[in-house]
């Protein structure tokens, strides 16, 4: 098969029905793996690792704040390329899988917030600092409420789809500078990479890294958050879609009357 060809395949499920009969296909095993996942995952980490010998069990938040901080920051990102296709192709289907998304965004961003301020009292002595990674990461909570905020406001569903994705756009700054503040300011209280560095892929990596005993089962709860993700995102999207059908509908009844 042609590169061509598989593009057009993809393309495809843009279209309504046919993206809801692949995600009706799937989604039993992303709600599966991405249970088994977090309960192996989950369960290997705060019950059968050791505690550190520095943070001692706080360093077992880990299981829970990098997964879900990575999801939102990821997350947008997944937004805006979704808000992107929208602004070129027009295809409703990624648009609304940018909609659905918005909330589990907001979800792990709470979580990562949450667990970043009681894994940081003991470690710093306060709940919260104005770090560049916390405040951005505050401010990209914040872009996240008003993305959803201007999807209830506006009647006009195609206005809407054009004026978040917009927001969408000037949001991924502020998701950029979450994923990196710790590499453009070197003060901060927040520590660098420690699980994923380009360094520890070429060899020059001299900094601390995350000890395999914590590592392998913080993986499998990235991987098991990722998997939940997908889920959510494919059954939201699915809900999103039968939606709008159904607002077309009554629109048209409506109308009719």
């Amino acid at each position: 098969m042609t590169i061509s060809a598989k593009a057009n395949a993809i393309w495809a499920y843009a279209n309504p029905k046919k993206f809801l009969a692949a995600s009706e296909r799937v989604l039993p095993f992303f709600w599966i793996s991405s249970g088994l996942c977090l309960v192996v995952g989950l369960t290997w980490g705060f019950f059968f690792t050791p505690d550190d010998y520095r943070q001692g069990s706080t360093v077992k938040i880990i299981y829970l704040h990098v997964p879900a901080a990575l999801l939102a920051i990821n997350t947008w990102f997944m937004m805006l390329v979704a808000s992107l296709i929208w602004l070129i192709r027009r295809h409703h289907v990624s648009v609304l899988a940018a909609r659905a998304a918005a909330p589990v965004g907001v979800v792990m961003t709470v979580i990562a917030l949450v667990t970043g301020a009681i894994w940081g009292q003991p470690m710093w002595g306060t709940w919260w600092a104005w770090d560049p990674r916390l405040t951005s990461f505050l401010i990209l909570f914040l872009f996240y409420l008003g993305y959803i905020a201007l999807w209830e406001a506006i009647e006009n569903p195609d206005a809407a789809a054009d004026l978040t994705s917009v927001l969408c756009l000037v949001g991924s700054v502020f998701a950029v500078l979450s994923r990196y503040a710790v590499n453009f300011w070197n003060q901060g209280l927040h520590q660098g990479a420690s699980v994923m560095r380009i360094e520890a892929v070429t060899g020059a990596d001299t900094q601390e890294k995350v000890s395999n005993v914590f590592f392998f089962p913080l993986l499998i709860c990235i991987v098991g958050f990722v998997l939940l993700f997908v889920a959510l995102v494919l059954y939201r999207t699915g809900t999103e879609i039968r939606a709008r059908r159904f607002r077309a509908l009554l629109a048209r009844e409506r109308a009719g009357a």
